[in-house]
């Protein structure tokens, strides 16, 4: 079976973009060298998850050398009402509210400050 093994954020201000995911979740973002690419590291290496990358989108559509147009991840936090408070202090907002998942837990879909819709899960097997 195939897993998911990185991702990657495109972003029109990678700085903000940055912030925004460091405030938010308290990821570690670090520019590779000279290049448009700045590393994000999610965790440390004995925690569940895959950690990511963010470059600069290069126009309002997927153009080359960039064709992309998205991809949406789900971010696993310990209380999502906490989460989304952190994402509308940070500049983002909530695109489809949380909501229920009976026995699994609770979800909601969110938009950074560049555009991307991005996921947050709570895991609750009481959630109802």
């Amino acid at each position: 079976m195939s897993r998911v093994v990185h991702f990657e954020i495109h972003a029109e201000n990678p700085a903000r973009a940055s912030q925004f995911y460091a405030t938010v979740f308290g990821w570690v973002i670090q520019r590779m060298g000279d290049l448009d690419y700045w590393l994000i590291t999610t965790g440390t290496p004995d925690q569940k998850g895959i950690d990511g990358g963010l470059f600069p989108r290069r126009g309002p559509e997927p153009i080359e050398p960039n064709p992309i147009s998205a991809f949406v991840c789900s971010i696993d936090v310990e209380n999502i009402d906490t989460a989304l408070g952190q994402v509308l202090t940070a500049g983002g907002e909530i695109v489809v509210p949380k909501r229920a998942f009976a026995g699994i837990g609770w979800s909601a879909y969110c938009k950074d400050t560049e555009g991307n819709i991005f996921g947050v899960s709570q895991n609750d097997p009481n959630a109802r």
